[in-house]
């Protein structure tokens, strides 16, 4: 696919085997693999996530370097139709809103491009600046989803879930 969506500070464009060693060592910061492991061999788990058919993924550039990733997934069943985000970025370029454009960017192409009336996220409960970033773009907390999933140290934590409705895109 040769979509390129450009939002006010990012590019996201499909993600290729290319784009595998980036990814890989963005995902095997600490502050990124607490929350997307992905196991002892990072560039399987990141190759993997490229050939999942029920995601698509982008990464995100910013000036032309790779500093993340974003993917997308759907639930077409008609009577419960909608799709889901998720987001990794690179540490070293957090607090600049290229989080919050990214997202933006992806949910106005869900929008506005495949219809979707309603886009969910589900950052961890104590993950408090993706809940900031994801509320800027104007998703709303739902409800925690206890023991969501299973941390490295191999304990349960919760996460949130936020959804957005269509009109509620900022």
């Amino acid at each position: 696919m040769s979509t390129v969506l450009r939002g006010a500070l990012v590019t996201l464009r499909a993600a290729t085997v290319g784009d595998i060693p980036a990814l890989a060592a963005i995902r095997s910061t600490p502050e990124v693999y607490a929350r997307w492991r992905g196991g002892d061999d990072l560039t399987a788990a990141v190759a993997g996530e490229l050939e999942d058919p029920g995601a698509q993924t982008f990464v995100i550039e910013d000036g032309g370097r790779v500093v993340g990733a974003i993917q997308w997934g759907a639930e077409d069943e008609p009577d419960y139709r909608h799709a889901s985000i998720d987001i990794y970025l690179d540490p070293a370029v957090h607090g600049r809103g290229l989080g919050t454009d990214a997202v933006r960017t992806l949910a106005r192409h869900l929008i506005d491009e495949r219809g979707y009336h309603r886009l969910v996220i589900d950052p961890a409960a104590d993950n408090a600046a993706a809940v900031r970033c994801y509320g800027k773009v104007g998703f709303r907390p739902v409800g925690i989803m206890r023991r969501y999933e299973r941390g490295p140290d191999g304990s349960w934590h919760d996460g949130l879930l936020m959804d957005l409705l269509a009109e509620e895109l900022e």
